[in-house]
């Protein structure tokens, strides 16, 4: 199947028994059975069914099928949001006295996370460029996993998974790819070599703006250590599965970070129509590059042939740079100028939206980092952020440029 044919027909998906194309929202708490025997069995997974929503769902389960079908795993979790997909992949695998070896140009919300986990005496070693070489020289006796994000956001530097993968497994420690940014359309890391990927949902997948989510993808072929995994070794019994059994016995089940069946719903509507959306935004974002580029904008866009990530995005992405650029403005005060100046673009904290989204990061997303946090994730105080949507891109680059214009008049 092409890409755009296995997004509506890849995943089995519907109602069998009342013909409904899309699986029904079941938005119940718990699933009665006619005897107590009958529930012993699901609850301890001698027979398939669903007992309680935290635990599992049949709308949420469509979901995580048809994402682990298109990313080419054995399976799926469900979160409620992205930042919980980090944590319950994390937090599966690692205990005190870990550590990570993660980019340093990471979404402001993932260095916060971190910085709670090494409060847990889980120790992160940053990289300033996730590369072979840097990520060797990082690795210790007490790494337990990689992390990087694939495009990263806002800095746009995009990771090597087949190389890095490489060095990652010579370890024996696996690598987790946070693919938000990229989607299955630009690339499937699992195929690249990466081992569990991550999507914030509420993004790309959805694509709406209407709905938060999170989920994780297991490829199944990393071998936890038992000696170095402890916590996984019960699970060993489980095979290419042993990480998702232990994650859904585990934090996830335990935290309830589970997605909410009408999330998963609005989600499923989506995700059928990313293809055909990524080529439109990453279509108007590289036309949007080039204009903002002529204006003399110091511009950061993976798929410019001057960016020093273009033959990656060449050779890993198909030509395609992702919907997120950014700019430099010059000053704080003109950063804000622009963006105030804005008609189309609307001021708001998410990406993947069909509308495009401005944000100073800065002052926003990387309110609670340090200023070295801050300069090693591409963020300074005239960084501008733009997420771009589907609108007509004449209408995009003309809003742009008047803003340009109107941000150099002094006030």
């Amino acid at each position: 199947m092409g890409f755009n044919t296995s997004l509506i027909h890849g995943a089995p998906g519907g109602d069998r028994h009342t013909g409904a194309t899309l699986t029904p929202i079941y938005q119940v708490s718990a699933f009665a059975y006619d005897s107590a025997e009958k529930l012993e069995q699901v609850f301890s997974g001698r027979a398939p069914g669903f007992a309680y929503t935290r635990i599992g769902n049949p709308t949420v389960d469509a979901f995580e099928k048809r994402i682990a079908d298109l990313e080419g795993g054995v399976g799926a979790v469900a979160c409620a949001s992205g930042m919980a997909a980090v944590t319950m992949t994390l937090l599966t695998m690692l205990r005190s006295g870990d550590e990570v070896v993660a980019g340093a140009g990471l979404f402001g919300g993932t260095i916060d996370l971190f910085g709670d986990l090494e409060a847990l005496g889980i120790k992160i070693r940053y990289a300033d460029r996730v590369d072979p070489e840097t990520v060797e020289s990082l690795i210790t006796d007490r790494t337990r996993a990689v992390f990087a994000e694939l495009i990263s956001n806002p800095k746009l530097t995009v990771v090597d998974v087949e190389a890095v993968s490489k060095v990652c497994h010579e370890r024996g420690v696996p690598l987790i790819i946070d693919s938000t940014t990229a989607t299955p359309y630009l690339a499937r890391p699992l195929a690249l070599g990466a081992d569990i990927v991550v999507h914030s949902g509420s993004k790309y997948i959805n694509g709406g703006g209407n709905s938060l989510s999170g989920i994780i993808v297991d490829g199944g072929t990393f071998r936890f250590d038992p000696e170095r995994y402890p916590g996984l070794s019960e699970y060993k019994k489980f095979g290419p599965r042993a990480f998702l059994a232990k994650l859904r016995n585990g934090i996830w089940r335990n935290s309830g970070a589970c997605l909410s069946p009408f999330n998963a719903y609005m989600d499923q509507v989506g995700i059928e129509t990313l293809g055909l959306r990524m080529e439109r935004l990453c279509s108007n974002a590289l036309a949007l590059a080039k204009a903002l580029q002529e204006l003399g904008l110091e511009v950061r866009y993976p798929a410019l042939p001057d960016d020093p990530d273009y033959p990656l995005v060449e050779r890993q992405l198909g030509g395609k740079g992702g919907a997120i650029l950014t700019v430099r403005a010059g000053s704080r005060e003109r950063a804000f100028r622009l963006i105030n100046s804005l008609k189309y673009a609307l001021i708001a904290t998410n990406i993947g939206d069909v509308r495009t989204l401005v944000i100073h990061p800065a002052s926003t997303i990387y309110l609670h980092s340090t200023p070295e946090q801050r300069e090693s994730a591409g963020v300074f105080d005239d960084t501008i952020r733009i997420s771009i949507g589907i609108e007509d891109p004449e209408d995009l680059i003309e809003d742009l440029r008047q803003a340009y214009f109107e941000s150099g008049k002094e006030n």
